[in-house]
């Protein structure tokens, strides 16, 4: 009979009065090895996990605040890594792998992010078109991370379950984002923490889900939903975070290259995990042995790599492999220290009282897979606009299937053709229309359409 089920309410009872029991994944890896899992539930309350490696899918967004006059950035560059400004006036993403327009990819987005958490002077330069809003068209000026209103860390896909080993059966060597990769299978390069990954220790997603608290760059951090490309059903499972930048440290945030490949940033993720029942005890208890991954030809350029074996973790940390009778060295891109240290020191913080659990909002998808691009192939055609048609001979027509009833172009009408009824939708009575083209100019869809 399995033992009654926890609560995370009542773990967090345990860390407020001091009484809970914490574990590394490891630790719970060796302690499955001597004890049953309903033994484990009785002993252990939580389990911490780590992971610290190349995550080029992060970045941070920032606001920048309006000087005097005000400007509405339409480009904006930060130690001249350009950021994306296609939202508000002063916010920006700063994407950790775009290359400095003056260094190359020896300095880029994620380099910017770390220098920004050390405090360094970072110089913004932006561009404007110019508005009677924003008059502004450039800006020139340093700024630190204390300038900033906000600086939050949003990354699309990070902590991925597991990686394929990269290899390469070619006659050069390759620079990848496995890192270099010697010709004639010179070399195997892997990444992620094995058993102490976070994803892997609860692969069904009992636990993770939107609005679990995460330990993210040395500061608190939230899971907000399942990372792009996440593909349960092929064992690749992401996460998409979240952070404030401010209270991170550079620890656990680093700027990288990878040689002739790109700029990336390491992040360091821990993730802890309730052991609520018998089946998340078992789940936490997988071992470095258990986790296995293909080993792939980088040398074809395609994702549909010739998988050449599979091998696990246990076999990869041993530093060597074998493929097609050969034995190969491997090493690791992530480093395993740092995702033991993460995991003990969050260990350490819930066992202190400084780290609450939090129940999901809802769980993560534990079923799917992704998508590659289609291969169509299609001409390149720029997007035209094509007003709606007025369909009888009034002077001016609102599309309803073009109108979302913003009632903005109420206000504009001299003679009232447009109104604001009492439930906040637009009516119109053409029959009225001087046909001046004031609405046709206000209307943000482009739903209204004169006949002149």
């Amino acid at each position: 009979m399995k033992t009654k089920e926890k609560t995370v309410e009542e773990i967090n009872e345990r860390i407020k009065d001091g009484s809970v029991s914490v574990i590394t994944a490891a630790e719970m890896t060796a302690l499955l090895r001597e004890k049953s899992p309903a033994e484990a539930v009785q002993e252990v309350d939580v389990v911490t996990t780590g992971t610290f490696g190349a995550m080029c899918s992060s970045g941070v967004w920032m606001n920048f605040g309006h000087g005097e006059p005000p400007i509405k950035m339409s480009r904006v560059w930060l130690n001249d890594v350009e950021a994306y400004t296609g939202v508000a006036a002063v916010d920006a993403y700063l994407g950790a792998g775009q290359p400095s327009e003056t260094l190359g990819i020896s300095y880029g987005g994620g380099h910017v992010i770390e220098d920004l958490i050390r405090g360094r002077p970072i110089h913004l330069r932006a561009e404007a078109y110019g508005t009677d809003c924003y008059p502004r068209k450039e800006v020139s000026t340093e700024i630190t991370i204390d300038d900033l209103n906000q600086a939050v860390m949003l990354n699309p896909r990070n902590g991925y379950e597991r990686y394929g080993v990269a290899t390469n059966s070619s006659d050069r060597p390759l620079y990848t984002y496995m890192g270099k990769l010697l010709p004639d299978f010179g070399n195997a390069t892997f990444s992620g923490a094995g058993e102490l990954s976070p994803i892997v220790n609860d692969s069904q997603f009992r636990t993770i889900g939107i609005g679990t608290r995460i330990f993210l760059g040395g500061a608190k951090g939230y899971v907000i939903g399942s990372g792009t490309q996440h593909s349960p059903d092929t064992g690749f499972s992401t996460l998409m975070v979240k952070g404030d930048l401010k209270q991170m440290s550079s620890e656990f945030i680093r700027g990288v290259t990878l040689t002739k490949y790109g700029c990336s940033l390491y992040v360091g993720i821990g993730i802890p995990i309730p052991i609520l029942n018998e089946d998340i005890a078992k789940s936490t208890a997988v071992s470095d042995a258990d986790i296995e991954v293909p080993v792939l030809d980088y040398s074809v350029p395609s994702r549909s790599r010739p998988v050449l074996g599979t091998v696990s973790y246990a076999d990869l940390k041993s530093g060597h492999i074998e493929i097609n009778g050969r034995e190969i060295e491997t090493a690791p891109i992530s480093s395993f220290s740092m995702a033991d240290r993460i995991a003990h020191l969050l260990k350490e913080q819930i066992s202190r009282g400084d780290f609450f659990l939090t129940s999901p909002a809802e769980l993560l998808p534990s079923k799917g897979r992704t998508r590659g691009l289609p291969h169509r192939k299609v001409e390149s055609s720029s997007p035209t606009v094509t007003p709606p048609a007025i369909p009888d001979d009034r002077p001016v027509y609102r599309d309803e299937d073009e109108c979302v009833h913003c009632g903005l172009c109420t206000s504009y009408c001299p003679v009232g053709v447009f109104r604001l009824n009492e439930d906040w939708r637009v009516t119109d009575d053409p029959g009225l229309c001087v046909e001046c083209g004031e609405c046709r100019d206000v209307c943000p869809h482009g739903a209204i359409v004169l006949r002149s």
